[in-house]
C-alpha cells in the first residue's frame, strides 16, 4: 500500500531522480518547452514551480538554494534574469502541461511543459480577445460613426454635383 506516500518515484533512487529533475528543470529554464512524459511531466512541476517562485526576489540566499539544486551557472543566470522578471506579477501557476499523442515505440503518454508566460501562441489569442472587446464596441456605437463618417462622403457629392451642372448649363449656353 502507498498511503501518504506522495512523491512520484518514477522508477528510480532518489539520486538518480533528483539528477533528472535537474537535468529538465534547466532544459525548461533554457527553452522555455519540453516535450516529456506525462508522469515526468506532472513530477517536473512540483518541482520547478518553488523554484520560479524563489527566482522571483533576487537575493543571494535565494540564488545560492537554487543553485543546490540545479547546478547550472547558466539557469541561474537566465532564471533570475528574464523568467524572474516576467514571472513577478504571477502568484503561481507558472507552468503549463499539454497532452500529446502517445510516442510510437513503447506508447507512453507524452506531454508538453511549457511556462506560461513565455507562450507567444496563448499572448496572441489574449491580444485578439482584446481586439474582439473593441470591435464589438465599435458595432454598438458604429451607427453615430458611420452616421458621421457618411456626412462628408454626401457633402463631397454634392458639391461634386453642382460642378457637373454648371458644366451642362455653360454648355447649353454655348449652344443658344
Amino acid at each position: 500500500m502507498r498511503h501518504g506516500d506522495k512523491i512520484k518515484n518514477l522508477g528510480r533512487t532518489y539520486t538518480h531522480r533528483a539528477a533528472l529533475m535537474a537535468n529538465l528543470t534547466c532544459q525548461l529554464i533554457a527553452h522555455k518547452r519540453i516535450t516529456t512524459t506525462l508522469a515526468k511531466a506532472k513530477a517536473l512541476r512540483v518541482y520547478v514551480e518553488p523554484i520560479i517562485t524563489r527566482s522571483k526576489t533576487d537575493s543571494m540566499h535565494n540564488r545560492r538554494t537554487v543553485f543546490s539544486k540545479l547546478q547550472d551557472k547558466e539557469a541561474i543566470v537566465e532564471l533570475f534574469g528574464v523568467i524572474g522578471d516576467k514571472v513577478a506579477g504571477r502568484p503561481g501557476g507558472y507552468t503549463r502541461i499539454i497532452k500529446l499523442q502517445q510516442r510510437m515505440g513503447d506508447a507512453a503518454d507524452m506531454a508538453l511543459i511549457e511556462l506560461v508566460d513565455f507562450n507567444e501562441i496563448y499572448g496572441k489569442d489574449t491580444e485578439a480577445a482584446g481586439a474582439k472587446k473593441t470591435r464589438r464596441s465599435r458595432r454598438s456605437g458604429g451607427g453615430a460613426k458611420k452616421a458621421a463618417a457618411t456626412t462628408p462622403a454626401a457633402t463631397e457629392t454634392t458639391t461634386e454635383a453642382p460642378a457637373a451642372d454648371t458644366t451642362a448649363e455653360s454648355t447649353d449656353e454655348n449652344k443658344g
